[in-house]
């Protein structure tokens, strides 16, 4: 390959790394904020578990990706906020929910020092864990509507520049509108509308506790739609690209770093599903020898976004 057509391929892959983390960030990032802050979480703690996670995602798609050459995209778990969102409030508050996230977390290890156990977890028919995690979404993608009439002229241009560009370019549609919802926030704070002070999370750690309450209805749950909805499909469609995930390995790895970011407010990191397939596919390079460039990418750039 000549010196400049491996440059194009290294921007390339560089580029996609960059949108897959946009991509996912700007996605979700609602629900997890909503989730932490439903489990008993203020803004910030959630903020600062917000930073937690994108901190957790950067370093274990950077490790991972660099060790085994391949393009192990990490992400948090989307549908673990989901469930935080129908959870509520437990016994024990906030603290009784990181303990809860910690041993959701330290489940995954043992998945994947137990292989048996996540074939349980596979078992787990995909429609039923579709249909649940729909209901806990549908007001989340409600809210928009409602906020509109509470704060039209702050809402009204993210959800107008969300249309437009999803009908030109689906792809980049959520980015558009969150760097629209940052120019806002931004006017607002220059306006003097939102004190400056308040964008900087000032949360520290949490001391966990364990309650019986928050075992049932966080810690297993989040445990059964991450590793069902996240780390199963995650290695499928890995598979599918041709790519064989070290499965012990990356549930360790998931798993331990899940734990350690629980103090800070993170609920869960785990293999990528639906973002993982941009970077395996032939959109991130076309030698799938090079493709762990673009998640090795994907993870200095969470760790741009969690700063």
């Amino acid at each position: 390959m000549t010196a400049p057509h491996h440059r194009s391929h290294t921007s390339q892959s560089v580029i996609t790394g960059i949108a897959a983390a946009l991509i996912g960030y700007t996605s979700t990032f609602a629900v997890v904020l909503t989730g932490l802050q439903t489990v008993g979480a203020d803004r910030r703690q959630a903020a600062a578990g917000l930073v937690a996670l994108c901190f957790a995602i950067g370093v274990v798609s950077l490790v991972l990706s660099r060790r085994y050459r391949m393009p192990l995209t990490i992400a948090w778990s989307t549908p673990g906020a989901a469930v935080l969102v129908s959870a509520g409030q437990v016994t024990g508050g906030w603290a009784a929910s990181v303990g809860a996230f910690i041993v959701a977390a330290l489940l995954v290890v043992l998945t994947g020092m137990w292989p048996r156990l996540g074939r349980l977890v596979a078992a787990i028919p995909a429609p039923i864990a579709q249909a649940m995690l729909a209901g806990i979404l549908l007001d989340l993608c409600l809210t928009p509507v409602s906020a509109v009439a509470e704060f039209p002229a702050r809402v009204a241009p993210i959800l107008a520049v969300w249309l437009v560009t999803f009908a030109l370019s689906p792809r980049w549609a959520i980015v558009a509108a969150f760097a629209t919802a940052m120019a806002v926030v931004s006017y607002d704070a220059i306006t003097g509308a939102m004190p400056v002070i308040h964008w900087l999370p000032e949360a520290g750690a949490t001391i966990p506790t364990l309650t019986w309450s928050a075992a049932v209805s966080i810690a297993i749950p989040l445990y059964i739609v991450t590793m069902a909805a996240q780390n199963v499909p995650g290695v499928a469609i890995m598979s599918s690209y041709g790519y064989t995930v070290p499965w012990r390995p990356a549930l360790t790895a998931t798993g331990l770093a899940s734990a350690a970011a629980a103090p800070f407010g993170a609920h869960a990191v785990n293999l990528a599903a639906i973002t993982a397939a941009l970077p395996a596919s032939g959109e991130s390079h076309p030698d799938p020898a090079q493709r762990w460039r673009t998640s090795a990418t994907l993870g200095m750039s969470y760790l741009v976004l969690g700063v």
